[in-house]
């Protein structure tokens, strides 16, 4: 599905890109994420780089915030006809499209940033061959900082979790925390802070640097740290726009995306450490020592989740699961 895109004042000032005065490639680029987030500084980062690989002659504008008017549940569609050429997009909501999208947010299967590089890895075939199938290509992933539980109060046991209101990012997240015995309703990114301020919801899934992007301090101030899932950003471009590239483009653009996909791994660890001291300097309280018995009952909640992507993802998840849990050594 079409939209089109129209940018107002307003919402070109939610823009950034390299002076393109000059250049001979010039793409858009969406991001439903703030510019501060960890996506959209990667963004910057990567425009960056690809303005520097190019001598300036390749210009990409990051429109953050879903300026151009989409979600990421709208970039597969968007990128794919053409209505933009690249995009910056959580991974998980396209489930419905191909459930290979919604991997590395299954529940408590990679908990940490190590885990989830080893099953993206292992994946990224499927990845390729799905974005292909849409008209895409895609360029890297990148990951967020491990979910936690935003809400007014810790929520370390499943009584405090019973039928607490609290918004998910994905399928998976809904039947887990259903399981759980919460009350559970998936939003996109920009309904969440709407959805706050009129008591729609009462917590939210996600990680601590997307609560930190959304200011979340304002409406809550517990985040329970308990290693949901590191789920992935993915950028990926339309395949007609990549392949009107000369070759020595093409190469500068995936020069630009590797460089880009090592700076935001590699920055994760003292990203997380940041965001927990800018949560503390708003009056945040962090927890961090969840009982192992709330985790475990968590993670047995997950499993239900886990099985239901196993039914739909087939043999070809089977086998993704399989041998990223051999790559563990389990």
């Amino acid at each position: 599905m079409k939209k089109k895109i129209g940018l107002t004042l307003a919402s070109a000032l939610l823009t950034m890109g390299i002076s393109s005065a000059n250049a001979d490639v010039k793409w858009d680029m969406s991001n439903e994420y703030s510019n501060t987030s960890i996506h959209g500084e990667g963004d910057s980062y990567f425009v960056q780089q690809l303005s520097e690989k190019s001598d300036g002659k390749f210009a990409i504008t990051v429109h953050f915030g879903g300026a151009l008017g989409f979600k990421s549940k709208d970039h597969l569609d968007a990128v794919g006809d053409g209505a933009v050429q690249i995009a910056d997009t959580l991974a998980a909501p396209l489930g419905g499209i191909d459930p290979i999208f919604q991997l590395t947010a299954l529940p408590f299967l990679a908990k940490t940033p190590e885990e989830a590089k080893i099953l993206y890895e292992v994946a990224k075939p499927y990845y390729d061959a799905v974005f292909e199938k849409n008209n895409q290509k895609l360029l890297y992933a990148s990951p967020w900082t491990p979910s936690g539980i935003w809400a007014n109060k810790p929520v370390t046991s499943m009584a405090e979790l019973a039928n607490l209101k609290i918004r998910t990012y994905d399928a998976n997240g809904t039947v887990a925390l259903r399981a759980a015995g919460a009350a559970p309703i998936q939003l996109s990114w920009g309904d969440v802070v709407p959805q706050l301020s009129t008591g729609g919801i009462a917590a939210v899934l996600t990680s601590a640097d997307a609560g930190a992007s959304g200011k979340f301090w304002e409406h809550l101030n517990y985040f329970t740290e308990v290693n949901y899932a590191v789920p992935l950003n993915m950028v990926h471009v339309n395949l007609d726009a990549y392949n009107a590239l000369s070759s020595e483009e093409r190469q500068q653009l995936l020069d630009a995306a590797k460089a880009a996909s090592e700076h935001n791994w590699s920055a994760l660890v003292e990203r997380r450490a940041n965001n927990y001291k800018k949560l503390e300097a708003n009056g945040v309280n962090i927890v961090t020592d969840a009982p192992v018995a709330y985790l475990e009952g968590l993670s047995t909640a997950g499993q239900t989740a886990i099985d239901q992507w196993l039914e739909k993802a087939g043999p070809n998840g089977a086998k993704i699961i399989a041998d990223y849990r051999q790559r563990l050594g389990m």
